[in-house]
């Protein structure tokens, strides 16, 4: 803790602005509690970094550490995020390029949370329609919204735009701070107290460490949870296209011969453009001109939009699917893709993850209504079972898709035909893959995959 005493107030901004990030993040904790604007507000008047000691240390400040902060906030419970970014970038992160499609669960627990709200309306983009094309077959599986009497399927919204709503959410809220450019070099666990350890040297005791430090987690991996990892040799590069014609807001995932295309819809003659190859084409592909790249792909759909011209930059992604063998140790859970890190086929990367913080938030809630140890190992067994009553299906399911679907040998070919017209000929799958897509019954953890 620094500490810097000025006896002009109107010189604490020039002071404190003049100071590194990492500083300034500190300082503000002082200010706070004294009730000073420094210019960016980091913590709250009601938690003090100088008590070393808090009920929850959250590493990790992406979107699942951010919505578990979030719903932590009428609590009373008291919460550290340590994130290893500056505070400028959680504030107002880069672009980068990825369009999440979030489910009607996650557009409920968002909506309840305040932070769609914060989403400007011409960046929510409705998907209506999806259609599922194998190989070079005209052939497709259709889900349609009007089948379920709502007005889409699902909603795509850019990532930086979720993650910049949930960190202004959390920034005001009380009982929670945030230590940036920081990151954790140890995790003590004792019976009483777990103990978290910084870069900065500090050493902070709580209850409970919840770790949402993405999907190759060091502080998993130091607490001794393995984890089954499955690097699928493949990278998918992200862009915005814009096209000629009207989308109708289909969205569309072709399994291509050699390579998987997916256009998502945007609001307007916009759409997003997934194009998954292996890992030792990615480079060629993003060496491309714009406009041969575009032209591909617009080869590759099949001219069904018209022409297309790239929109702004392009991002490589290396795939790489992960399912901690545990999600809990005492005093200690894993959240987000700390948990499960999903292929992106099927979408439901960071749904799995804000559904996941809601049932973590509901079991040591319970505990603390109860006058429990919300770190007890009881009370996380019950997260434990729940989710991985929801993630596991999903995720042997999803990757047993992806490896059917990326194989192209001529038994592969047949198989991956007679899979999509079972599913869309066969109601019971359909009405399962519809569910799934969609999450419209909530909460529901008896749901199968699709495969």
């Amino acid at each position: 803790m620094i500490f810097v005493t000025c006896p002009c107030p109107g010189r604490w901004l020039t002071v404190i602005m003049s100071l590194p990030n990492r500083f300034r993040a500190r300082l503000s904790w002082y200010s706070c509690a004294k009730g000073m604007d420094v210019g960016s507000r980091v913590c709250s008047s009601a938690v003090e970094e100088g008590s070393m000691n808090y009920d929850i240390v959250i590493i990790g400040g992406g979107p699942a550490g951010l919505s578990f902060a979030r719903s932590l906030a009428n609590s009373g419970l008291r919460a550290l995020i340590v994130e290893r970014s500056g505070i400028d970038s959680l504030a107002d992160p880069a672009i980068d390029g990825r369009d999440i499609a979030l489910t009607h669960l996650s557009i409920k627990i968002m909506t309840e949370m305040g932070a769609l709200a914060r989403i400007p309306q011409n960046e929510i983009a409705p998907i209506r329609q999806a259609k599922v094309i194998n190989g070079e077959s005209s052939y497709c599986l259709e889900i349609d919204s009007a089948r379920e009497a709502v007005d889409a399927l699902g909603y795509l919204v850019p990532n930086y735009l979720i993650r910049k709503a949930l960190f202004e959410e959390v920034v005001n809220l009380d009982n929670v701070g945030i230590r940036d450019e920081t990151t954790v070099t140890g995790v003590r666990i004792g019976s009483d107290q777990a103990e978290v350890e910084l870069s900065d040297g500090d050493r902070i005791a709580c209850s409970l460490v919840v770790a949402a430090d993405s999907r190759f987690s060091e502080s998993r991996r130091n607490v001794g949870i393995s984890a089954s990892m499955l690097d699928f040799g493949r990278v998918a590069i992200v862009s915005r296209m814009q096209h000629e014609k009207e989308h109708q807001q289909v969205a569309y995932e072709c399994f291509h011969y050699g390579r998987t295309l997916a256009m998502l819809p945007l609001n307007g003659n916009r759409s997003s453009a997934v194009v998954t190859v292996s890992a030792d084409q990615a480079q060629e592909i993003m060496a491309m001109d714009d406009e041969v790249f575009a032209a591909d792909v617009q080869a590759r759909f099949n001219d069904r939009l018209g022409n297309m011209k790239l929109v702004g930059k392009r991002y490589a992604y290396p795939l790489v699917a992960v399912h901690a063998n545990r999600f809990v140790k005492p005093r200690y859970a894993l959240l987000g893709d700390a948990a499960v890190g999903m292929h992106p086929v099927t979408a439901h990367g960071f749904n799995l993850g804000l559904r996941g913080q809601q049932t973590l938030y509901n079991e040591i809630r319970r505990a603390q209504l109860q006058g429990a140890d919300i770190g007890a190992l009881s009370v996380l067994e019950g997260y434990e079972r729940r989710h991985r009553r929801v993630t596991w299906p999903l995720y042997t399911g999803t990757n047993e898709i992806v490896s059917l679907y990326t194989n192209d040998s001529i038994p592969a070919r047949i198989l991956r035909g007679l899979v999509l017209r079972m599913s869309n000929n066969f109601p019971p799958v359909k009405q399962m893959i519809r569910r799934k897509l969609t999450e419209l019954n909530g909460s529901d953890e008896s749901l199968l995959p699709f495969v």
